[in-house]
């Protein structure tokens, strides 16, 4: 974080200065004392079942040299002399508001990625891709909402030249929040899928949602969409440059003659202002990572790099865990996606183990969550697709076992209550060479089923 003075952050967040402390040393910002360092700036945030200014005292104590609060809840001779403290009538609306004036001093260029899938992967093929050529920052985690994506910026400095930051959303309003305060140079928008759609009912709402990343653009600024979504192939250039990807030839840039194995990925790009044609190679699994390399190269290709900075970066991606992480063993193979689930990533996932060969094919799923009235069908349709493209066994916990068992059918499908029960029988039941897939949506901690199918495979 570049140095702010005091007098900065308090006109950024509106806010009054009633304790002058000592100190202008202000290196990063903080909403969580059990990880607060000497000279951070503490928002002490209040949520419903709980009240960050409760706090104050600790965090001066922890050495925070900046305390911004919506509530005096603090004794002034408990402060030590080092914290000034600025009281806000809403300290998340100060974290916004800091980390929008903190974007403009900053001498870089913002990418931002959306969509109902795919933000992470694309996140980490984009950041690949652009990697040569710049020094680039990216979204750690899921740190993408009203609070995470203000924290990212916040992190950054100067020597950066571009970051790469997702930005998530469960209802309208919130990407042109955040859009307000990362003003993106370069939007993406993976596709337009059926996540939230619990909140915004449609997906003609979930479309205009997402758009919202578009709110704050100028003539100079670029959409990369995915072009063959039903959705998005429809966008049209307004105030902004529009580029499509995908494999219909009728993008900008599409692919052909894709290879899709164990080992990753290849096709041939093709652009539409050029008759030559580009070799493609990832380490990644699946189709869906087709598109999201294709708008990871529309992007890099905008923002000047050269083919070849491309290619060389492709083989240097930093993959985010639990996302089709292959985890070999003495007996069998784990697909670990555990780290979330929609209906269209479910899909994806299992293109990917029916393209590997081995002994079975096994599907753990769980519950995707926030589908609303959607639900039942989604689950059931998830379920049909994986018997269709001859998923050996399905198995699955949460409360959709009458959906998973309509979708699949009895034969070769079993419901476990939890995981105890999900164990004890794994043990027996899996065999030398299977290759077992293991999704669901982040609450359900899916990663505790792959740490005890990892522990049988030992």
């Amino acid at each position: 974080m570049e140095k702010l003075t005091l007098q900065e952050i308090q006109n950024a967040v509106k806010g009054e200065i009633i304790l002058k402390g000592k100190s202008e040393k202000f290196t990063k910002v903080n909403t969580d004392t059990r990880s607060l360092k000497e000279g951070d700036i503490f928002i002490a945030l209040k949520g419903e079942r709980f009240d960050a200014n409760e706090f104050i005292e600790e965090a001066s104590n922890k050495g925070a040299t900046l305390c911004i609060v919506n509530d005096v809840n603090f004794n002034k001779d408990n402060i030590k002399e080092e914290t000034s403290i600025i009281l806000v009538k809403n300290t998340y609306k100060a974290l916004m508001d800091l980390a929008k004036y903190y974007r403009e001093k900053l001498n870089l260029k913002i990418v931002g990625i959306t969509g109902s899938t795919g933000k992470t992967s694309t996140k980490d093929v984009v950041a690949a891709a652009l990697s040569q050529k710049y020094k680039v920052f990216k979204t750690k985690g899921n740190f993408n909402n009203e609070i995470g994506l203000p924290l990212m910026i916040m992190s950054l400095d100067n020597t950066y030249e571009v970051a790469v930051l997702e930005m998530g959303m469960s209802n309208l309003g919130e990407i042109h929040r955040l859009s307000e305060v990362a003003k993106p140079d370069v939007a993406i928008i993976t596709n337009i899928g059926v996540s939230h759609i619990e909140n915004l009912k449609t997906r003609e709402n979930i479309l205009k949602a997402k758009m919202e990343i578009v709110d704050f653009f100028k003539s100079e600024n670029t959409l990369i969409v995915n072009g063959d979504d039903e959705f998005l192939s429809n966008i049209k250039e307004n105030n902004f440059n529009l580029i499509k990807v995908g494999i219909n030839r009728n993008n900008q840039y599409w692919a052909e003659n894709i290879i899709l194995n164990e080992e990753g990925i290849s096709y041939d790009l093709k652009e539409k202002s050029s008759s030559g044609i580009k070799k493609i190679t990832l380490d990644m699994l699946g189709k869906h990572n087709v598109y999201n390399s294709l708008l990871a190269i529309a992007c890099a290709i905008k923002l000047g790099v050269a083919y070849e900075d491309i290619i060389a970066g492709f083989k240097n991606i930093e993959a985010t865990s639990m996302r089709l992480d292959f985890i070999r063993g003495e007996k069998f193979t784990i697909i670990n996606d555990c780290y979330n689930s929609s209906p269209d990533s479910v899909r994806a996932a299992v293109d990917v183990l029916v393209n590997v060969k081995c002994n079975r094919k096994i599907a753990i799923l769980g519950t995707m969550r926030e589908l609303g009235h959607m639900a039942y069908e989604a689950h059931r349709q998830v379920a049909e697709y994986a018997k269709e493209k001859g998923i050996d066994y399905l198995f699955s916990m949460g409360e959709f076992k009458e959906a998973f068992k309509e979708g699949f059918g009895e034969e070769n499908f079993k419901h476990f209550n939890n995981l105890e029960e999900l164990e004890q029988y794994m043990d027996n039941f899996l065999q030398e060479d299977d290759y077992v897939l293991v999704k669901a949506s982040r609450y359900m901690k899916f990663e505790n089923v792959v740490e005890k199918l990892q522990k049988i495979n030992c």
